[in-house]
């Protein structure tokens, strides 16, 4: 039984989050040979406040690039 568990920060749509489900499946389907229906997948969505990289937290990080 294959377990995904994808972590992203806030902000991705529905029919984004639908996207990613599909084309992983058919990616663990395609490539491992796995039943669809045995597919896990989990997406946390993530607070940018509470995601950090580059020594900075992601919020921060994006307020500066912009």
């Amino acid at each position: 039984m294959p377990y995904i568990n994808l972590q992203v920060t806030k902000g991705a749509s529905r029919e984004q989050k639908a996207q990613i489900v599909k084309e992983f499946t058919e990616t663990l389907v395609t490539v491992l040979g796995k039943k669809p229906e045995h597919i896990h997948i989990v997406i946390q969505e993530i607070e940018e406040e509470n995601w950090g990289f580059d020594g900075v937290l992601t919020d921060v990080y994006r307020k500066r690039e912009k």
